[in-house]
């Protein structure tokens, strides 16, 4: 995803060494792939090449001057061998002003994520299409870009899975009909001063960063009440309290809330917001919340009209 302007800013995926495609897809596949790092490739968009280097753990994040035409575009990556692909980019219109941001484990995927041993199920042997997503939480993402236009819209989804499962990710969100949108995802094992990253720490930068690179842009915030997601959200809305439209937190049900490690408290974010906190445990919950509090326009009125964004 790009923003504005003549010069815009590329997050490329992960460069890996081919390997022949799988007919089942399984988690643990993903971490079988070796990633090719500190390794010189190339990217040509709209037919001019660029010479970028993967960092050591094969991702290429950088800015290259395109001019693109806002929405989905396809640029091409050739690797240090000389093999190609593509990948989708999405542009973001310079009148565009609001954008969806998700996130995935308990929200739109049913996962308990942090409990250790489902967490391993779930990374390295469930199949992609065993994989269950959240009821109305698709319905929610499609109202949201009906609202505020479909091809215009900006979607990204923002976890602390690893880089590797992102190939899985896409295809359960396709599969799910949910939005496309770049993944914000973490690399996999320990950092220089940790054994264990810090998937707060990764949220807290990546919203910070898109306030700094989409400063036009007002963002829905989706998550759940499972842990972090509240804290995450209330702080970013008190440090950009213009960049933020409205929250969304899915309540988790008793089960998953044991399985996630408890609730959150959330009253402190909650209390004197200057936008929208929405709780409900569903798509279809979140989406009525978000029509009653003027997010969302109301679809049995005639005719709807999206709300503004500005105020």
């Amino acid at each position: 995803m790009a923003p504005p302007g003549n010069r815009r800013r590329f997050s490329l995926s992960r460069l890996l060494r081919r390997k022949r495609r799988e007919s089942v897809v399984r988690g643990w596949r993903s971490f079988a792939r070796v990633s090719a790092g500190n390794v010189p490739a190339t990217v040509i968009i709209d037919g001019v090449r660029h010479s970028v280097k993967a960092d050591r753990g094969g991702i290429v994040d950088i800015n290259l001057p395109a001019n693109l035409k806002p929405g989905w575009n396809t640029i091409t990556f050739e690797s240090f061998d000389r093999q190609t692909s593509t990948a989708p980019v999405f542009i973001v219109a310079d009148e565009q002003r609001v954008g969806l941001l998700s996130d995935i484990d308990d929200t739109v995927m049913v996962t308990a994520l942090p409990r250790p041993m489902l967490a391993a199920w779930n990374t390295f042997v469930l199949d992609v299409h065993a994989r269950t997503p959240t009821p109305g939480m698709s319905v929610l993402s499609e109202r949201i870009l009906t609202s505020f236009g479909r091809s215009e819209t900006p979607v990204v989804y923002l976890s602390t899975g690893p880089w590797n499962v992102a190939p899985t990710l896409a295809r359960f969100l396709g599969r799910n009909l949910y939005p496309a949108g770049p993944l914000l995802l973490t690399d996999w094992g320990p950092t220089p001063d940790r054994i264990f990253r810090s998937g707060l720490e990764h949220k807290v930068s990546n919203l910070d960063r898109l306030a700094r690179e989409f400063p036009d842009i007002k963002w829905i915030l989706v998550g759940d009440d499972g842990q972090h997601d509240e804290q995450i959200y209330g702080e970013f809305t008190s440090r950009h309290p213009d960049r933020v439209l409205a929250i969304a937190i899915r309540q988790l049900s008793t089960s998953e809330a044991v399985l996630a490690g408890g609730r959150a408290a959330s009253a402190h974010w909650r209390k004197n917001a200057p936008i929208p906190w929405v709780y409900a445990p569903d798509g279809a919950g979140l989406a009525k919340q978000l029509t009653e509090a003027g997010i969302l326009p109301d679809l049995t009125q005639a005719p709807a009209q999206a709300p503004d964004a500005t105020r």
